[in-house]
C-alpha cells in the first residue's frame, strides 16, 4: 500500500518541512506540542529527558532552533522554584 502525501516534497517549501518534522517526531514517539507565539511563525516545542527544544518555522522560510538542557538533573529542593521568579522584572 502506497502512502499518499498531500503536501508534496517535504524538502521543498516551509510547510512541507514542518510536516516532515512532525511526521518524524510521531514515528519516533517523541512528545511535542505546537504553539503560535509570534505572528510570523509556528513553533514545535519538543520535550526529551533533560532537554527542551523550540523549533520555529518562520513565514520567510527560515527555521529558528533553541535548545535548553537540564543543568543538573532532578533536584528535590522546593526553594529552587523561586529561581523562576528571580530573573523576571515587574513593570
Amino acid at each position: 500500500m502506497t502512502e499518499t502525501v498531500f503536501y508534496g516534497d517535504a524538502a521543498g517549501g516551509i510547510f512541507g518541512r514542518l510536516l516532515d518534522l512532525l511526521d518524524r517526531l510521531d514515528a519516533a514517539h517523541i512528545y511535542y506540542k505546537l504553539d503560535h507565539t509570534r505572528a510570523d511563525s509556528v513553533m514545535i516545542d519538543v520535550s526529551l529527558p533533560g532537554w527542551r527544544w523550540e523549533v520555529e518555522f518562520m513565514a520567510d522560510g527560515s527555521v529558528d532552533i533553541e535548545r535548553y538542557r537540564s543543568v543538573s538533573g532532578v533536584e528535590n529542593d522546593p526553594t529552587l522554584i523561586e529561581l523562576i521568579f528571580a530573573d523576571t522584572t515587574t513593570e
